[in-house]
């Protein structure tokens, strides 16, 4: 089995939170230990991210990720998890579902989609491909972290991004590759999305430059609460971290009503 680091806090019900492209679970900190009173909130680095190691496999599939993810549930005997992935976290949070439905109480999409790439994203990550082959992943990182927040917001924010570009450029470089051809593969996973029976919930942001708030809305339908943030980008969690914790704290909550 393939070993996945993690932090975990607080105990009940487990709630799963999945970091983004070039993220570590260090992403969640301050939600980890804001959601730990009353719930059992774990933090993964995803294959190949901070502690984990990439999968020596030829060809790396979201699908596949999935797979690794749900074998590291079983051996920590983790059963009916709530699933919150941040944008690459929400498309392995959907290849969960396709995998194991039943085995899902709820699942949330954090500036993510279920919307498959487009032929214009995929250009997008195949030139991430080549430049990082290029130029290697730390200029990749310090351009790339950047933009996910809205261009007024840098100056505020700039601790926070300098954070995350120092935890960024220690991403693998064969990690950014592999990850950019999955993300590039995925396939649509709407219906499934629409399908699942457990409670869903979606967070978008205004000015998402990542994930379009025309494609955002599209979702509203697809789950049980919607939350659209504005002068908003990619992080939420930093940008609009009230706004956004207790939106998900209520969203828990809700899970576990439908259970009594």
């Amino acid at each position: 089995m393939l070993e996945i680091a993690h932090s975990s806090l607080g105990e009940g019900q487990p709630v799963i939170l999945i970091h983004g492209f070039c993220e570590t679970k260090e992403l969640w900190e301050d939600f980890q230990a804001s959601m730990s009173n009353g719930f059992q909130v774990i933090c993964p680095d995803l294959p190949g991210f901070g502690g984990s190691p990439l999968p020596k496999e030829e060809s790396l599939t979201l699908d596949r990720v999935a797979e690794h993810m749900l074998e590291w549930l079983d051996s920590l005997e983790i059963k009916d998890p709530i699933i919150v992935g941040h944008s690459l976290g929400g498309y392995v949070a959907l290849a969960l579902l396709d995998k194991a439905p039943e085995r899902i109480k709820a699942v949330g999409l954090f500036h993510s989609t279920a919307f498959s790439d487009d032929e214009v994203k995929k250009e997008a990550r195949e030139k991430i491909v080549k430049f990082v082959e290029n130029y290697g992943t730390a200029p990749f990182v310090e351009n790339f972290i950047p933009q996910l927040f809205p261009q007024d917001q840098h100056a505020r924010q700039k601790k926070t991004i300098q954070k995350l570009v120092q935890r960024g450029i220690d991403t693998p470089l064969e990690t950014i590759i592999a990850y950019a051809m999955a993300m590039r593969d995925r396939p649509d996973r709407v219906e499934l999305l629409k399908n699942f029976p457990g409670k869903k919930c979606f967070i978008a942001g205004e000015f998402d430059a990542a994930v379009p708030i025309t494609s955002s809305r599209k979702h509203q339908d697809l789950v049980d609460d919607y939350l659209e943030i504005k002068q908003c980008g990619h992080m939420g969690m930093f940008e609009k971290p009230n706004e956004t914790l207790v939106f998900l704290q209520q969203f828990f909550a809700k899970v576990l009503v439908q259970d009594e």
